[in-house]
């Protein structure tokens, strides 16, 4: 398969797509067949933590694998979280993408998909985007 993707599967997800992008958080509605379907489903599953215990540009990092059958292979690792982030803070978004992931999960790909995944890490940068009406500093 051709991925225009290149060999890493590398997404970003913010809270709040730009208008333009809204299509891309869209879940598809048939069996995951493309790379693109992936990401969508993916972009899709996101919720963000509630506002009064968000921070203001928080960014997270996160890297798993799938099986086939569009199970994850083991719970995300975290690769990368925003310097200063207090451990509250860290704790409380990667709980809100392990609740995102799980209520999404398991994907349902189609077995050339599946088997194209399988294994392959993806590594999604969770990006906090919204404009809270606190400041990053009060965390």
């Amino acid at each position: 398969m051709n991925y225009p993707y290149g060999q890493n599967l590398q997404l970003t997800i913010e809270s709040r797509p730009a208008k333009d992008q809204a299509a891309k958080y869209q879940k598809p509605d048939h069996d995951l067949d493309t790379i693109s379907d992936l990401f969508a489903a993916l972009r899709s599953c996101w919720t963000p933590p509630s506002e009064d215990s968000a921070r203001a540009g928080m960014q997270m990092t996160v890297r798993f694998s799938f099986k086939r059958t569009g199970e994850m292979v083991a719970p995300p690792r975290v690769t990368f979280a925003t310097s200063g982030a207090s451990a509250d803070i860290r704790a409380t978004y990667l709980k809100a993408i392990n609740a995102s992931l799980d209520a999404c999960l398991p994907l349902k790909f189609t077995s050339g998909l599946g088997g194209a995944l399988a294994g392959r890490p993806i590594a999604i940068r969770y990006v906090d985007n919204r404009d809270l009406s606190k400041t990053s500093e009060q965390q």
